[in-house]
């Protein structure tokens, strides 16, 4: 039985994944920080943050739709900052692969309670 967010999984391998970027980006270079480093720390957290609040505006289904397809983008848009980091010879190819065949579950999991927002419903 769901009791909040947090029991979520794909909200807890949302937040897992932003602490190991958050981690990672403390390596990026020094003049990263306002450009690389700033953005994919923000793309990453706001990916847990909607679906956070999402999950507690679940009685409108539309709304948590909503919510759902912020994260979706926003884990994409990590996605495009894991790719420059790659490129620019930030991040190493093993933690980029894993980081990225991670975000693509968390897209599938994020379909698939859009799809189905009424799984999520209160009872």
């Amino acid at each position: 039985m769901l009791r909040g967010h947090r029991d979520l999984r794909v909200y807890q391998l949302a937040y897992k994944l932003a602490m190991e970027i958050f981690s990672l980006s403390k390596t990026f270079p020094k003049d990263e920080r306002y450009s690389l480093t700033d953005q994919i720390r923000r793309s990453s957290r706001s990916v847990a943050a909607n679906i956070a609040e999402g999950f507690r505006k679940r009685q409108y289904p539309n709304m948590l739709v909503s919510k759902l397809a912020d994260s979706d983008a926003e884990a994409t848009e990590t996605q495009v900052w894991l790719d420059f980091a790659r490129d620019c010879g930030y991040l190493p190819f093993e933690q980029y692969e894993k980081l990225t065949t991670n975000y693509e579950e968390l897209g599938k999991m994020l379909g698939a309670m859009i799809a189905h927002p009424e799984k999520f419903a209160p009872r």
